[in-house]
């Protein structure tokens, strides 16, 4: 099933969408999933966005990096600047005080107060040296955030020598939990926070961390292998994710939103009118999903609702 319209760079339009399933049969929406109507574009002409975030009110936020802003969608569709500069932040998640929390790539992990767009410092450095350029988060239940520190934007040489993952505790305490993956990317967590997935940007393959005790994780597994395009050129591995209330996994790649069950099977690839970067769900039963490719934003109706962690505001 495929729709075609001419791209809009500004306005909300319908867009046109292709799902392919491996699992679900290619040309239709998966089983259970969805969507279960056409992609629209919701906002364009950007420069590379990232992050979307809802607040559980109708409102969408999300991160455009090269421009050093933090843009806002209203509950009518009203785009707006929210933050500008934002520390060229990239992911993006509301905390269970209403507070967004935000990777700054230019080294560090903030709090902005949605109602005065008032960044404040969580955490600047670890060991005494800033952090390379935190790329995306996840909050659990105890308010604590585990986020990624790859290199993209990092000054050279990298602060930290080495790319990795860390803990943000409640206290204020930093933990470094992993560090032997290459340029670790999207994080996020199982809905029962027994598990903390990392995906990679330059691995093909997904892991997951089984969690002991908040910010304490056991030994990494394979999660899964992302397909990959034809074209060997466009190979590699994920950017974001975000996850479903039954536990499957949305993750970003060249080829779309790959959706895979907690098992570890590939259900279908949903794919959007540019490469996608991140997703988030919101709107009415958190059936919506959002998504951030390129220069645009996208939104499209799923069957499912997506998962609300109970460190972030929910709908």
């Amino acid at each position: 099933m495929k729709w075609t319209a001419t791209l809009s760079r500004c306005a909300c339009v319908i867009a046109f969408c292709v799902f392919t399933g491996c699992d679900a049969g290619g040309g239709e929406p998966i089983p259970g999933i969805g969507p279960t109507g056409e992609i629209k574009e919701l906002h364009g002409g950007f420069a590379f966005t990232e992050g979307p975030t809802s607040d559980g009110n109708g409102n969408l936020y999300f991160s455009d990096i090269p421009n050093d802003c933090i843009h806002k969608i209203d509950a009518e569709g009203n785009l707006s600047t929210f933050l500008q500069p934002s520390g060229h932040c990239n992911g993006l998640m509301f905390s269970q005080q209403g507070k967004i929390y935000a990777a700054s790539m230019d080294g560090a992990l903030l709090s902005i107060d949605p109602a005065t767009a008032q960044p404040t410092t969580l955490a600047g450095e670890y060991n005494n040296k800033r952090f390379n350029a935190p790329n995306d988060l996840v909050i659990d239940k105890t308010g604590g955030v585990y986020f990624t520190d790859p290199r993209f934007r990092a000054p050279d040489p990298w602060p930290q020598g080495t790319e990795a993952v860390y803990y943000y505790a409640p206290d204020g305490t930093v933990t470094r939990l992993i560090e032997d993956r290459e340029a670790p990317n999207g994080v996020i967590l199982s809905p029962d926070e027994t598990k903390l997935y990392v995906i990679p940007s330059k691995e093909t393959t997904m892991y997951v961390y089984p969690i002991e005790a908040p910010g304490k994780i056991g030994a990494g597994a394979a999660f899964c292998e992302l397909h990959q395009p034809e074209d060997i050129t466009k190979r590699g591995g994920g950017d974001g994710l975000t996850i479903d209330v039954n536990g499957n996994l949305y993750i970003t790649s060249a080829l779309g939103l790959q959706v895979f069950t907690p098992d570890g099977k590939h259900l279908g690839t949903i794919e959007f009118p540019q490469q996608p970067a991140n997703a988030t769900f919101g709107g009415p039963e958190n059936k919506t999903l959002y998504v951030t490719a390129r220069t645009s934003v996208y939104a499209v109706q799923m069957e499912v609702a997506g998962h609300v962690f109970t460190g972030k505001v929910g709908e």
